[in-house]
């Protein structure tokens, strides 16, 4: 059921809050062996929560059961982020979100699983291990807001609460073939998540939701006062199916097209442009991020170990100087030219070089509203790839670099399902010996069937809503076709 259903059957005293809620423990206790999504259950204490809402039902989301990222806090959980060493501490306080979604009358069926320190888009870690994709046992849902993807996409909860600083929204939705809505820092800021880069201010993780139709996330921004503008008119959207060095697989590129044609077909204006300014925003992003050497996520880990693929990325984070140069100089010349240009756009920045990197955001926000002057939004791709093979995320950090743009920018955002991958797509990029563009076609190969997403972001300026209108434009004539 969906949760516009749920809210409005409660709320008429049709359907019962603990009824569904039955539905979704049910449906969890059917999913969790092969999933692994919901790491910190309570159902006993929402089914008390449940009884309640029935007894008086009130709010836009009554009855609605929802999953919260482990990174928010709820009450007599655990914030653990995948870290050993934060097991102990139980939560005394409800997450901002955690709060108003109560206030709103839903119901919180527990905290779903994360990545270690939330740093990668695999969903694994040493407290609650790995989760799966919810259709593709030997891929994961992507990340960090992982776990939350594989429960809606599942049909375990219709609506979950993430969090969102380089596609941790975007890139599960994508993967697992579900909508995400990611508001503006300026709208709903990080509603209370534990925050894992306290001395990054540059940039700023933001709150959102999932769930598996467009009116559905338009009924969650709605319970919390978002997106309460004028729906728009006549759409004007730009395009382009540009995705970095990784490159565009076919299926995503086909994603795009058929995005861009439908809306086209039902009378907006569409206006393909050059995507070459949101990888240089990409770029740029990962250098803010990574300005610090991985210092704040090694303190936060500290003393537990890193898993593989964190503490490969964390020990390329701190290099500097003359290592970064070196390896990079014996990285290009064994074929990596990709994570040669890695090390070099990125690594430890002192406090003027990062300056200096803040005034280039600056800029390039400047050079993008003249890019998309006149634009409602742009569609574009969410990933360079379908869902990533278990094992390989650290290998393609930068086939999310599509979303960067829009979290450097605080620009909304969305994702969309469109498509899935057909037979003649898996093997079509050309032959390299680059380990990220090999790991590209691995992950091509056998992903038939697979969920392809786009992402639409709004232009500078403009709100919520128009994301929303875009995403029901394609999510309708998806349907339709």
């Amino acid at each position: 059921m969906t949760v516009v259903d749920i809210a409005a059957g409660v709320a008429a005293s049709r359907l019962s809050a603990g009824a569904v809620l039955n539905r979704c423990a049910a449906r969890h206790a059917e999913t969790h062996a092969a999933l692994n999504a919901l790491v910190q259950p309570r159902f006993a204490a929402a089914a008390a929560e449940a009884a309640a809402i029935d007894a008086r039902p009130a709010g836009l989301l009554a009855g609605v059961p929802v999953s919260v990222k482990e990174c928010f806090p709820v009450v007599g959980l655990r914030t653990t982020l995948g870290i050993p060493t934060r097991c102990a501490a139980a939560d005394t306080a409800d997450a901002e979100i955690v709060a108003r979604l109560r206030q709103a009358g839903a119901v919180i069926v527990g905290k779903a699983n994360v990545p270690q320190a939330m740093f990668l888009h695999e969903t694994d870690n040493p407290v609650w291990g790995r989760t799966a994709h919810p259709t593709a046992a030997d891929r994961g849902p992507g990340g960090s807001s992982g776990g939350d993807a594989a429960l809606v996409a599942a049909g375990v909860v219709p609506l979950a609460v993430g969090n969102d600083l380089a596609g941790s929204l975007r890139q599960p939705a994508h993967a697992c073939g579900i909508a995400a809505l990611v508001p503006r820092f300026t709208v709903l800021g990080t509603a209370g998540a534990f925050d894992t880069l306290p001395g990054l201010t540059a940039v700023r993780s933001r709150a959102g939701f999932l769930a598996r139709t467009i009116a559905d996330l338009g009924r969650a921004a709605a319970a919390l006062g978002i997106a309460g503008g004028p729906a728009p008119g006549r759409l004007r959207i730009g395009w382009w199916d540009e995705a970095g060095p990784v490159g565009a697989s076919a299926a995503v590129r086909r994603a795009v097209a058929e995005a861009v044609g439908s809306l086209a077909t039902a009378g907006a204006e569409v206006v393909p442009l050059d995507g070459g300014l949101s990888v240089q925003a990409g770029w740029l992003h990962l250098a803010i991020l990574g300005a610090d050497g991985g210092a704040d996520i090694r303190r936060l880990l500290r003393p537990s170990p890193p898993i593989p693929g964190v503490g490969r990325l964390l020990g390329l984070a701190r290099l500097g100087g003359v290592w970064r140069r070196g390896l990079a100089a014996v990285a290009r010349v064994s074929g990596s030219r990709i994570e040669a240009d890695a090390l070099l756009r990125t690594g430890p920045r002192s406090a003027r070089q990062l300056a200096t990197l803040v005034a280039a955001r600056d800029d390039l926000r400047a050079r993008f509203a003249r890019l998309v002057a006149g634009c409602d939004a742009v569609i574009c791709p969410v990933s360079a790839l379908p869902a990533l093979r278990h094992g390989s995320a650290a290998r393609l950090v930068l086939a999310a670099l599509p979303c960067f743009f829009a979290n450097l920018l605080d620009l909304a955002a969305g994702a969309v399902p469109v498509t899935a991958v057909r037979a003649d797509e898996e093997n079509r990029r050309p032959r390299s010996r680059d380990p990220v563009l090999v790991a590209a076609a691995d992950t091509d190969r056998g992903s038939r069937g697979l969920p392809v997403g786009v992402q639409v972001v709004a232009a500078p300026g403009v709100g919520e809503e128009v994301v929303l209108a875009t995403l029901a434009a394609i999510e309708g004539a998806t349907a339709r076709g």
